[in-house]
């Protein structure tokens, strides 16, 4: 019974240093208001506000360096876009222009067959059956053959009262022409040819030097029937 009151007044005394406690508290925080000092609760805000506007400064500053290394990385990649697909049109130029040149140098190859073949037209006179059948078996190939060469892009040039180019033709002859200004082709010797509209044979041509014109005597001849009619009036003073 004595222990159970014993008991029951320490309780009391724990009881009442608790509250005492609690009330030296609530008159530490009234006093602190009462002094214009922050309280707990204020401090931690306070704390959290500093800390969310570092954090809000250190990302805008993230944000702009990363909106920077974007710029860069994207002038970057336009610059390499561009430099590859310059390449690629460069890599497919080059390749069409080794394909015309294979194909040009075996054409070339080709072209004094057809030569041969318009010359012997020319020239074949067929007389009787076996004659025709044999001429009409000749330019059936003939025949082939051009096709063959207008289906790889090649196209004979018309070179005849043209004006003389010399990224187009040759000039074998000059000769003085009544018919034709000075210039123009009056005839050609060998045909010329196209490829793809490239040369891909110049053509040999005769040239007019223009109506009346005749080649000028050279020097040296002119000198020497000068001396001859001087000889001549000497001879006939001395007579």
């Amino acid at each position: 019974m004595i222990e159970k009151q014993s008991d029951n007044v320490e309780n009391k005394e724990d009881n009442f240093s608790e509250d005492s406690n609690t009330s030296e508290n609530l008159s530490v925080t009234e006093e602190k208001m009462n002094k214009g000092e922050d309280s707990p609760q204020e401090d931690i805000e306070k704390i959290n506000a500093e800390d969310l506007k570092n954090t809000i400064t250190n990302n805008d500053a993230r944000l702009e360096q990363l909106e920077k290394e974007h710029e860069t990385l994207k002038s970057q990649y336009v610059r390499i876009s561009a430099d590859f697909d310059n390449f690629r049109k460069r890599q497919s130029r080059d390749q069409d222009d080794l394909k015309i040149q294979l194909v040009s140098k075996a054409l070339k190859a080709i072209l004094p067959i057809v030569d041969n073949f318009e010359r012997a037209r020319q020239q074949l006179k067929p007389e009787g059956d076996e004659a025709q059948t044999l001429h009409r078996s000749y330019q059936g190939l003939y025949k082939q053959l051009v096709e063959v060469l207008k289906q790889q892009g090649v196209a004979p040039m018309r070179v005849v009262g043209q004006k003389f180019d010399p990224n187009l033709h040759e000039a074998v002859l000059r000769e003085p022409n009544e018919e034709f200004n000075e210039d123009v082709i009056t005839e050609e010797l060998q045909r010329g040819y196209h490829l793809e509209g490239k040369v891909l044979r110049h053509a040999l041509v005769k040239v007019s030097m223009g109506p009346g014109r005749q080649i000028s005597q050279e020097p040296e001849e002119i000198d020497k029937v000068e001396e001859d009619i001087d000889s001549e009036s000497s001879i006939s003073e001395d007579n």
